[in-house]
């Protein structure tokens, strides 16, 4: 009998400690230190500096935006909000935020940079089954599935888009607006701000199967 409670003594003490092993390894990536997320090291990916002052950058950018699709939710002088829905596949959904400021460079004014941004929020389709009690007298009651489901989109991935190709295209089609050409703006739009998360695009670059 004394046997039988050292062992489960022991037993109890290592999944204890595995507990607690496992509870600072999470600790530890939770506190990873911010410099081995950000280097700090370059510009050229998010900002452009252009000959023009900030709100006839704005303008520009809200007017790129525009011609790509995306909502235009926020307007001003110095920063320039939009949104644009995609739908890879019938069970994926993808959002993208594109966030513009224009800051004026140097006393002139003559000059200013825009910043941008975008941030890509991935949805995935959840199915839950619903439940009812019924009851059946002296018994209690009994938890019942329903045939049918209640389905819901759920966020299951936000990041800021970091390809440098993205936001080229994106500068590209700005500067063309402030050349005051927009019909030449126009040639590149089909594909100038697509943005598709890289597993389903993936996925969908695959040859169907034969039957």
């Amino acid at each position: 009998m004394h046997f039988r409670f050292a062992s489960h003594h022991r037993r109890a003490r290592r999944i204890a400690i595995t507990a607690i092993g496992l509870w600072s390894a999470g600790c530890a990536v939770s506190h990873a230190p911010i410099d081995t997320f950000e280097s700090f090291d370059s510009s050229a990916t998010f900002s452009r500096t252009y000959a023009a002052r900030e709100a006839q950058a704005c303008e520009a950018a809200r007017r790129t935006l525009l011609s790509q699709g995306y909502v235009v939710h926020v307007a001003t002088a110095d920063q320039v909000r939009g949104r644009k829905i995609f739908q890879p596949s019938p069970e994926n959904h993808v959002e993208v935020e594109f966030n513009v400021v224009c800051a004026r460079d140097g006393v002139s004014g003559a000059r200013s940079i825009a910043f941008v941004n975008a941030v890509q929020e991935r949805f995935a389709l959840k199915k839950s089954r619903d439940s009812a009690s019924l009851g059946v007298g002296a018994f209690g009651s009994l938890s019942l599935p329903f045939t049918g489901s209640d389905d819901s989109l759920v966020k299951v991935a936000s990041a800021t888009v970091t390809s440098a190709r993205f936001y080229d295209r994106f500068f590209q089609l700005l500067e063309r607006y402030l050349a005051g050409d927009p019909g030449q703006a126009f040639a590149p739009a089909a594909e100038a701000l697509e943005v598709e998360p890289p597993a389903l695009a993936a996925s969908q670059a695959r040859p169907p199967r034969q039957p």
